[in-house]
């Protein structure tokens, strides 16, 4: 298993690295089929959010969903206990749910044609490229103002509203993108309030033969009430 760490704002000494890497040690004992993990540490210039200077997002990849966590507190090492223990409270309950199911079969992806690639206008600022890989990032400036846009990519795979919710509570996010495989819908479900979650369709159907037929209405918002706590 491959732990790959980097900063933002900052350098990763080797005494910390080496510190990381011992407190992950245990991820292989709860996530054997992990090939990698990505640990970010994001430093806080502002001196106002000094208890919160240091941020640390674990990611780990493997076959299954992926599973992530992340905490703030005034040091590095406070910073990396909180996203660890988050994190192995998060892989205990994806380890649970393989053995209930016994087995996970991972949909084929959906082959989703890729638009045109047009990076600049005759007459405008350019245009910030997105990503091409799974998993990449990229930050551009939004034209001439300090807004900074950050981009993701990530895998879209069919899967059912449950699943979706599961694997939101995996990277503890309060929102998560899919494609429904029944529909074939772009969805998104998210977090309302208690144990209430919200569904947003779109209406359209991704280009692919196994493509369902009929579509919802604009803007569809339904609820999903997870069946067990």
């Amino acid at each position: 298993m491959e732990i790959v760490v980097k900063g933002r704002n900052t350098e990763i000494v080797d005494r910390f690295r080496s510190h990381v890497e011992d407190k992950l040690a245990k991820i292989e004992q709860l996530a054997p089929r992990a090939q990698r993990v990505d640990v970010e540490l994001t430093h806080e210039r502002n001196p106002r959010l000094s208890d919160q200077a240091e941020r640390i997002e674990i990611t780990v990849r493997d076959k299954g969903p992926v599973i992530r966590a992340e905490a703030c507190a005034s040091s590095e090492y406070g910073a990396l206990d909180l996203a660890a223990a988050k994190l192995q409270e998060r892989l205990r309950r994806a380890r649970d749910r393989r053995k209930d199911h016994h087995r996970y079969a991972t949909p084929a992806p959906v082959d989703v044609p890729a638009p045109a690639s047009d990076d600049t206008t005759d007459d405008g600022p350019e245009r910030p490229v997105p990503p091409k890989r799974p998993g990449e990032s990229v930050e551009a400036q939004l034209g001439d103002s300090p807004v900074i846009v950050r981009q993701k990519l990530h895998e879209a795979r069919p899967m059912s509203v449950d699943q979706a919710l599961y694997e939101m509570e995996l990277v503890g996010h309060p929102f998560y993108l899919f494609i429904d495989e029944e529909t074939r819908q772009p969805c998104a479900v998210y977090h309302r309030h208690g144990w209430t979650y919200g569904v947003i369709r779109l209406d359209t159907v991704v280009a692919t033969p196994a493509a369902a037929a009929g579509t919802a209405t604009a803007g569809q918002v339904s609820e999903a009430v997870p069946t067990s706590a």
